[in-house]
């Protein structure tokens, strides 16, 4: 049996596995015998989202895809409507049940102009390309960090 090791945190996994088992990323194709896995890792802005395979499991339309955290690596959720809420209660359209998120954690505002993520006054913040944000409009391709969840804004 072949070992794949995570091209984000370099921990060596089953060839089985499609998911890292430490930091939930997603894994590459197992390499056939005698072939080394080369360690690599997204650049500082994450904008490589297509080497990652966020764009396969991503839905059509605005949706955000869960990179990490939880358990709940690869797992997409479509913004369709004006609000999404998202946090820790199970009241939220996006449910991230940890204790590193907040019960009201954030909220996704469409407007005319774009989607906005506002953080709604959360212990832990909300990151959006590694920088803590109260308020700031989404682009392809960002990666928002919510406790310990990292998920990526998709625009298809």
């Amino acid at each position: 049996m072949t070992n794949v090791y995570c091209p984000e945190c370099g921990h060596q996994n089953k060839e089985e596995g499609k998911y890292c088992s430490k930091c939930g990323a997603l894994l590459p194709e197992a390499e056939s015998e005698g072939q080394e896995t080369i360690r690599y890792s997204l650049d500082a802005e994450e904008k490589d989202i297509e080497e990652a395979g966020i764009e396969d499991v991503a839905e059509e339309g605005v949706s955000l895809v869960v990179r990490s955290g939880g358990g709940l690596a690869g797992e997409s959720f479509l913004l369709a409507g004006e609000t999404t809420t998202i946090g820790r209660s199970p009241g939220n359209d996006i449910f991230l049940d940890d204790i590193t998120v907040s019960r009201d954690h954030a909220v996704i505002v469409r407007k005319h102009d774009g989607n906005y993520i506002n953080d709604q006054g959360s212990l832990n913040g909300t990151y959006v390309n590694r920088t803590r944000v109260e308020t700031r409009k989404l682009f392809d391709g960002d990666l928002l960090q919510i406790g310990k969840y990292k998920l990526t804004y998709i625009e298809k």
